[in-house]
């Protein structure tokens, strides 16, 4: 399944019918936790790809300041979903942010987006000067387990994956494009089984998380690399 069918004519949708809803409120928490940490309080925040729009719905009911929410996606499923979310001070728009010649905004957010995107070398080229912070999401597929598994094959059908990273090509990718990485944290998907709505997880899910949660304690890169269960949360400008 090409990007036109799967975000543009229902693919996306069919396969994940909810667009990942449960999932919004934890990742939200974890961008409050990166904003929090280096005292950053955006007047103005943008998700790029948001999807249904819960993430921008869950930072405005849990956000103490006063702030003007944008919601950007292309596909028109999503974009309906994101409807039901409108309200003072969160809007959303059906259209590739890329189109905006003079749009600017404090905060960018592209949660779990750009191993989603054919070239997303040259979209984080052209997306650098339309905010002042960039908050980003990133999957780290790339494991040891993932390749034995071969998880890789399933996220690209299930979900759409395109590429796949571990942190240190993460980081690199975002030093090449002359990015600034303010700071970074693993966000342990492993430990929140629960609140991401997976309250009765698969057999193979409950052997591994024990394996995970003890390799993590140990020694967090190595055990990303090995065993995953986690994303990275990047704070760049």
């Amino acid at each position: 399944m090409n990007s036109e069918e799967l975000y543009k004519q229902g693919g996306y949708l069919k396969l994940n019918p909810t667009w990942d809803v449960a999932h919004c409120p934890w990742k939200a928490k974890q961008v409050i936790r990166m904003l929090q940490k280096h005292n950053i309080v955006p007047a103005t925040i943008c998700e790029v790809g948001c999807g249904s729009g819960e993430i921008l719905n869950q930072l405005q009911q849990q956000s103490i300041h006063d702030c003007v929410f944008w919601g950007y996606e292309i596909s028109p499923q999503a974009f309906d979903l994101c409807q039901t979310r409108i309200k003072e001070n969160l809007h959303f728009k059906l259209k590739d942010i890329l189109e905006e010649d003079e749009v600017f905004f404090d905060l960018i957010l592209l949660m779990d987006v750009i191993e989603h995107i054919e070239n997303y070398f040259d979209f984080l080229r052209k997306i650098k000067s339309k905010s002042h912070y960039k908050v980003l999401h990133i999957p780290l597929d790339l494991t040891v387990l993932g390749v034995l598994l071969n998880s890789q094959l399933k996220a690209r059908n299930a979900v759409g994956h395109i590429h796949y990273f571990s942190k240190d090509i993460a980081l690199q990718m975002l030093k090449e494009l002359n990015y600034e990485v303010v700071d970074y944290f693993y966000t342990p998907i492993y430990a929140d089984l629960a609140e991401l709505g997976m309250d009765h997880p698969s057999l193979k899910t409950s052997i591994i998380t024990p394996i995970r949660k003890l390799a993590h304690s140990l020694h967090q890169d190595t055990a990303a690399r090995l065993v995953g269960g986690v994303s990275l949360l990047v704070l760049a400008k």
